[in-house]
């Protein structure tokens, strides 16, 4: 009880001295001011006013005040329980043998939200937008009736002098779509295709200063620059400075939207353009996105954050793009649906027809469009599917060509709000041949002098490029002037799920090949990892003067071309799981190799910081400092666990923290003796576990064993653990039950309590100090939860299914999902075999079906790591014909057909689904979690990789986890999904309790997830990294710990990167960062009690010299996104500060 007491006491000091002086403040504040001209004469009213709002203050800190009061009182009274409970029965993780200090370093265990930050959410998405995209779904009946030419959409009619007043500004704009890779690798494609398209520009575009193209991936466009020589680059600076040649988007890649993080696509954006800022000089300014199938609000919000005007999406629902015609909002200002203002905003060019090729685009009759795509004059390859071949231009014909393409023109024109018109010119891989340039520049050149020299005919047709269309766009529409914005609709929501026709919805892609969607994520959480410590690193080689020694050039290069790995990876056919098997390679190939690198320069740097005499430090390849504690045989196997070998000399374990936050997480290491002592930096005894290392589900193997230990860690920091060998361990050993067929009782081990038993009627259960489990002794899985804060019981039945695919012609491939109904239940004809484990640290079950082996752990520790479960799914389907594996979550949250996925781990997205759509429609993309909720509870299923969702019943989440398809489903790729892995699925699952929350806010077109939900995840995707020291190297004083920071940052500040700027010259690193926040939007409506963490929100302002511990900020200057612009006024700031959900760079140089 003194401990109680001495908190109590110290809490009320605390208080009485912070209301006092903040009493003081407002005293000084109101008085050191000039009194407003219009107090005079009302002094006594204006006094009265000044108390009045001192009151109101004083109450709003009061209630505050209690609240973290009463937040101190609840957590002394848990820490004080827990004191008590680890004397009582040990249950309770005492770090360092009762010491409470060292679980929670401070007393408050209550995070300190400032009220003001919890504004944010309650406001957003009250403001209306012009189109909300809920809404039109709401409205649209989703049928499809034949609309005549224009199979999707209708007839369209002119007058033919609409245009008297007003001449038709027509920009033909030619591109040429490169995937970089797809049917081909991306070398392959390099050599056999668009090297020659860009040779060819080069000439082309020089014959005749009329014509225009454009670019926009990276990838290739630097693939070829590096082998030209001086003249050809010459000529195409000249060319981008005449304005002939334009690059769009500029990024790595033009990215898929569905699937991809924001961490990456904000980094292939920056590759992009610092590529073109080193070899061109040039600054992208409008997008252009005609393949991803669907498209994200995201991607709007990072084009403009990089300082772009202007975008260009293509892939929309063929329903949305008919509705969208015929209300004219197919160009509209995109809005984030969380913008209280407009400062998101950005114009957006959305494309009418099906496609982007030349049929789909002149107007709305293909088959007269595909008769002006000059490539398919007849004996060449590509012909006209109507028919109807293109008649080269001559003299005889040009008068009759010409106005038939004019009346297209004019129709597709009906579509939008100005006289003035877009009709793209190119296809897949287009403009490969100098006689394929010859026949569309010429013969549209043709067309274009005869349309201009008729002036009854009111046109001016030309070549131009994305930016020539808008700049006339605006120009037109008076966009220049302030008052403009009410000339083009304002649009909120995204544009996921895609259907092109029928009932063909593009939800597959999701899911397929989650092996590499998975790899994904594990070569970000590495890439961000190993850039933030070796710009700190860096940074310390300067200071050390060792800049010779440390391999700052080659571990550069290594991150470069992880940079582009994972850029080229965010392909919309590479993440996307739509390309062919053999390019599939090739991209997990490049992703496995970067991983490899990552982990070198990861070790490198660690290796300098860690090291207590800097003097000391040398590099030495043929032996390295330290190793990972995983290695990954192939590009498609799971990583293996390493073992370490124990000896009477400690082994050194450093943990890397990845996170911002100060943390306390588990940390599994495997070593090869039970006999183990694990020591904190403080060199105090820490609590083990011992877990069996298992051959298949029944036997132990003692090759190796598991240790488990909660570890504390400094933010962005290394902390070192030592490891030795005694021969009695005070480790605690899990015991295990295994349910089987026919189990007999003991099942004798030299080392662990094991008990073999038949399955069983009766409930398996874990709990922890946060909740209670109840899983079935049939099957293993979880049946319901029971929190204990409340004592509440939820229904969580957790369950398999498989879908099938249509008997139809048309069936499931990569792209498409066609199910033939609902799901089938997973049916087992004996139950599984079943192995729980109970230990210290953790507990688990883990159950054995044919096609999953399925793993609920809780972790048994305070903190976050606590309250939520972690839920694994090992799923190997490589028998399966036509067969798509689901796990499904029925709960009695009473969820009314809403649910809620992110969108690219940064924002949400509400979803309902609809019966008026079928079940492959209400399929969403989730990238890093989706949820569930009523007034009371809501329930989040946490994800560490991207698949596909959704919530089919009320109270249902359900995640695709693999599919295995036999056919090609007819979008190109010309074969099915057969290549399966065994696949790793990993998630959390977290169920929280509402409160204050109001009937409105359930229709409401934004949501956010709370703190806990925020933190979850990033401990999720960014799990501790563990590095041993090699046995036989003798080793060097080490730091006990490395802290980089002052303290945890922020709770809703997140450093998405630090990462080091290239010099202006090779490969080379500068002594200048990106250091790139994102500030997260959350919902305060949820305890954020006990969460074990050190963080305060602080309204979005971070001291730039408080923030970095063992380095000075020599300068900060802010700067767009992707580095391209600085602010006119762009000076060193000395604070940050950042609204909600807003992301922002920042040039920083340490010293």
């Amino acid at each position: 009880m003194k401990l109680s007491r001495q908190f109590t006491v110290f809490g009320s000091a605390v208080f009485c001295v912070v209301i006092f002086s903040l009493y003081l403040m407002l005293d000084r504040g109101h008085f050191d001011h000039p009194k407003s001209p219009r107090r005079e004469g009302t002094f006594p009213k204006g006094q009265l006013s000044i108390l009045q709002e001192k009151i109101d203050h004083l109450e709003r800190l009061l209630a505050e005040n209690n609240e973290i009061i009463s937040n101190i009182r609840d957590s002394v009274i848990n820490l004080s329980e827990s004191v008590k409970d680890g004397q009582k029965n040990g249950e309770a993780i005492n770090f360092s043998q009762g010491s409470v200090s060292e679980l929670f370093p401070s007393a408050s265990v209550l995070l300190a939200v400032n009220s003001e930050d919890c504004l944010f959410a309650s406001k957003s998405g009250s403001h209306g937008s012009g189109v909300q995209m809920l809404d039109v779904y709401d409205i649209l009946p989703f049928d499809n009736p034949d609309g005549g030419v224009w199979k999707q959409g209708f007839d369209i009619t002119y007058n033919e002098n609409e245009w008297d007043s007003e001449p038709l500004q027509v920009f033909v704009v030619p591109h040429s779509h490169n995937d970089p890779g797809w049917l081909k690798t991306f070398d392959d494609y390099f050599r056999d295709q668009t090297q020659h398209i860009l040779n060819n520009m080069v000439i082309k575009l020089q014959e005749d200063n009329r014509r225009k193209f454009m670019w926009s991936e990276i990838s290739y466009f630097s693939k070829w620059w590096d082998g030209i020589d001086s003249q050809k680059k010459d000529a195409v600076k000249r060319l981008i400075k005449d304005g002939q040649f334009e690059i769009v988007t500029g990024g790595w890649v033009m990215p898929d939207e569905a699937s991809s993080h924001y961490f990456a696509l904000i980094d292939q954006l920056i590759e992009g353009h610092q590529w073109l800022e080193k070899n061109l000089g040039v600054k992208p300014k409008s997008g252009w996105a005609v393949d991803p199938f669907g498209l994200s609000p995201t991607m709007a919000y990072l084009l403009k954050r990089t300082g772009f005007s202007n975008m260009l999406i293509q892939r929309v629902h063929y329903s949305v793009k008919k509705h969208f015609a015929m209300q004219k909002t197919l160009e509209f200002f995109w809005r984030q649906n969380w913008d209280l203002g407009s400062s998101t905003d950005i114009l957006c060019h959305m494309m009418p027809f099906y496609s982007y090729d030349i049929p789909h685009t002149c107007g709305p009759d293909p088959k007269i469009c595909c008769q002006f795509d000059f490539k398919r004059l007849p004996g060449g390859r590509v012909s006209c599917p109507w028919r109807v071949p293109p008649e080269a231009i001559h003299a005889g014909n040009v008068q009759h060509r010409a106005w038939m393409i004019l009346d297209q023109y004019r129709k597709k024109s009906k579509l939008f709000r100005t006289k003035v018109l877009l009709a793209p010119l190119g296809d897949d891989f287009r403009y490969s041949e100098s006689s394929e340039w010859d026949q569309q520049y010429q013969n549209y050149q043709k067309l274009f002098d005869y349309m201009n020299s008729q002036p009854e005919w009111h046109v001016k047709a030309q070549f131009g490029t994305l930016s020539d269309y808008f700049e006339a766009l605006r120009k037109e529409s008076n966009l220049g002037e302030k008052s403009s914005n009410s000339f083009f609709p304002v649009l909120s929501g995204d544009f996921f799920t895609y259907a092109d026709r029928d009932h063909h919805y593009w939800s597959g892609y999701f899911t397929s090949r989650p092996f590499y969607k998975r790899l994904d994520r594990v070569l970000e959480s590495y890439l961000r990892a190993a850039e933030i410590l070796y710009s700190l690193a860096l940074v310390q080689s300067h200071k050390s003067g060792k800049m010779s020694v440390f391999p700052s050039v080659d571990n550069y290069k290594l991150l470069t071309e992880a940079r582009r790995n994972l850029g080229l990876f965010q392909h919309h056919d590479a993440i996307t799981g739509t390309s062919k098997d053999w390019v599939v390679v090739d991209y997990g190939t490049r992703l496995f190799h970067s991983i490899m690198s990552l982990k070198k320069v990861l070790i490198d740097s660690a290796h300098i910081l860690i090291l207590k005499d800097k003097g000391a430090y040398n590099y030495d390849t043929s032996t390295p400092f330290l190793k990972m504690d995983d290695v990954q045989s192939s590009q498609d196997s799971l990583p293996r666990k390493t073992v370490i070998k124990l000896t009477s000399q400690p082994r050194y374990l450093l943990i890397y923290n990845p996170t911002e936050q100060e943390r306390f997480s588990v940390v599994s290491v495997n070593v090869n003796s039970p006999g183990v002592r694990i020591l904190s930096p403080l060199g105090k005894p820490v609590t083990v576990q011992i877990s069996a290392v298992w051959d298949g589900a029944t036997t132990v193997s003692h090759e190796a064993y598991q240790i488990s230990f909660v570890v504390h860690l400094p933010p962005l920091g290394l902390g070192v653990y030592q490891l030795l060998k005694v021969q009695s361990s005070e480790a605690v050993l899990a015991d295990y039950n295994i349910y089987m067929r026919n189990g007999r009782q003991e099942k004798p081990d030299r080392l662990f309590k094991i008990k073999e038993m038949q399955n069983s009627v009766d409930n398996i259960i874990l709990e922890n100090s946060y909740m209670k489990l109840w899983l079935s002794g049939m099957s293993g899985l979880l049946e319901k939860i029971t929190t204990k804060e409340d004592g509440k019981n939820h229904q969580m039945k957790v369950e398999f299914a498989w879908y099938g695919t249509t008997s139809n012609r048309d069936k499931s491939g990569a792209y498409l999902f066609l199910p033939d109904g609902d799901a089938k239940p997973y049916i087992f004809t004996d139950p599984p075999t079943i192995r729980v484990a109970h230990g210290k640290i953790f507990s688990e079950v883990v159950c054995f079906f044919h096609h999953v082996t399925h793993t609920m752990r809780l972790y048994k520790v305070q903190g976050l790591e606590g309250q939520s479960l972690e839920v694994s799914n090992i799923v190997d389907i490589r028998g399966e014909y036509n067969r798509e594996l689901a796990m499904r979550i029925s709960s009695d949250i009473n969820s009314q057909n809403r649910f809620y996925t992110d969108l690219n781990g940064y924002q949400i997205q509400p979803r309902l689904t609809m019966s008026k759509l079928p079940l492959q429609a209400n399929i969403y993309p989730m990238t890093t979690m989706a949820y569930i909720q009523d007034a009371g509870v809501r329930l989040t299923l946490h994800s560490a990789q991207s698949l596909g969702v959704a919530s089919l019943k009320n109270g249902q989440l359900e995640v695709i986890m693999d599919r295995r398809l036999m056919q090609d489903d007819n979008r190109g790729l010309g074969q099915g999904v057969q290549d399966n892995k065994i696949t790793a699925n990993i998630f959390r699952l977290l169920l929280e309790r509402r409160h204050g929350t109001d009937v409105n806010e359930e229709k409401a077109s934004v949501s956010f997830p709370s703190l806990r939900s925020h933190m979850t995840s990033s401990f999720l995707n960014h799990p501790v990294i563990p590095m041993t020291t090699y046995a036989d190297s003798g080793v060097p004083e080490m730091l006990n710990t490395f802290s980089p920071l002052m303290s945890s940052m922020p709770c809703d500040m997140d450093i998405v990167n630090l990462r080091t700027i290239q010099s202006k010259v090779d490969v080379e690193p500068s002594d200048e960062a990106a250091l790139i926040l994102h500030r997260k939007g959350f919902d305060c409506r949820f305890s954020n009690r006990d969460m074990g963490l050190l963080c305060s929100t602080t309204q979005g302002k971070i001291k730039v010299h408080k923030l970095f511990n063992k380095f000075r900020v020599e300068s900060l200057t802010p700067t767009s996104l992707s580095l391209m612009h600085s602010p006119p006024d762009a000076r060193n700031i000395s604070e940050i500060n950042m609204s909600s959900m807003e992301i922002n760079t920042f040039r920083i140089r340490l010293r």
